[in-house]
């Protein structure tokens, strides 16, 4: 095994993480559209296609009849389309994972591409448990452990950040320093929460949706009174600490974004639930309501990662401490053990 003790290294595994998470945050956008439209069950058989494995042609094929090919039909689309978007995520994850296990020193990073595969794998099987058993309850599993993965692989593109490897902006740990990471993981707690309420609501029946619904639009704002507490404990107190900063600004800003989408997708969903209709409108703002709240869940979860980025010191609790990161080396082959 080697080390990636090259900085160009850690650089373009670092864009190939990039790469995964932007393949996959398409993938949880097309996700809602399949929910949205209703598509999820558009496929009724799997692992096959209409009873063919070929992963372009699919058994929804007539050689005379141009007209009949699964691309033709919007349901068929989304879901076959979904389908062939997660295997490229596969693909890509299992590439990663064994990029990092090649190349990174540190056996904890290597042992979580391993767990990544493993999750975008169950990932895999949920969504086709979801279409052989016909269940709803394994629809919102499969949208809740989306989420799961998305923040996973934002974790693993912080852990190659150069901040993270160097170590040089390590501040001072004590009593601030865990307010902190309280704040961080209950407000990722709370956002994840939200999800699955979410996923739930989605995925319920008329019955139940109403409930979910009250409890969902109480939780938006106990958790952004959390995310909000954090943002200013952050401002407060770690100012000087340069990724803890631009990692609550992010947070703010999604959940800025994630309350008014939220809202407007609640305003339409009442104005065409009385004319029983569903509009681009709001299969739009509830699709992108998802995918931001992807973003802030994982911008959440980097917020408490780099939480724990204080060193084991109270020096920052004294009167007079200025908060100035400290040195340590960077991360290489002979300084971090395997």
């Amino acid at each position: 095994m080697t080390t990636e003790s090259a900085p160009w290294r850690w650089t373009w595994r670092r864009r190939f993480t990039y790469l995964t998470l932007a393949v996959t945050a398409a993938l949880i956008s097309w996700g809602g559209w399949v929910t949205s439209i209703e598509a999820g069950l558009a496929v009724p058989d799997w692992p096959a296609t209409f009873g063919s494995y070929d992963p372009f042609r699919t058994g929804m094929y007539d050689p005379n009849d141009p007209s009949v090919r699964w691309w033709r039909n919007i349901p068929v689309l989304a879901e076959h389309g979904h389908r062939l978007l997660g295997a490229l995520v596969g693909m890509l994850t299992l590439t990663l994972a064994g990029w990092t296990w090649w190349a990174d020193p540190r056996s904890w990073m290597r042992k979580l591409g391993l767990f990544a595969v493993v999750l975008v794998t169950t990932q895999g099987v949920l969504g086709g448990l979801r279409v052989t058993e016909i269940s709803s309850t394994l629809a919102a599993v499969h949208a809740c452990t989306a989420q799961l993965f998305f923040a996973l692989l934002v974790s693993m593109a912080v852990f190659t950040t150069d901040a993270w490897r160097s170590r040089r902006s390590i501040l001072p740990d004590g009593p601030r320093g865990r307010t902190m990471r309280i704040l961080a993981w209950a407000a990722a707690a709370g956002v994840y929460l939200q999800i699955v309420i979410g996923a739930m609501l989605r995925h319920s029946t008329q019955v139940l949706s109403g409930s979910f619904a009250i409890l969902h639009i109480a939780g938006a704002f106990v958790v952004t009174g959390l995310l909000f507490a954090a943002f200013v404990y952050v401002q407060k107190h770690w100012t000087a600490y340069r990724p803890l900063r631009r990692t609550a600004w992010v947070v703010l800003g999604a959940v800025g974004v994630q309350f008014a989408l939220g809202l407007a997708a609640y305003l339409v969903l009442i104005h065409e639930s009385a004319l029983q209709i569903r509009s681009t409108a709001q299969v739009v703002l509830t699709v992108a309501h998802l995918v931001v709240g992807a973003a802030l869940f994982a911008s959440t979860i980097a917020l408490a990662l780099w939480s724990h980025r204080l060193a084991p010191a109270a020096a920052s609790d004294f009167p007079g401490d200025t908060g100035a990161p400290k040195s340590e080396p960077v991360l290489t082959e002979r300084s971090t053990p395997a």
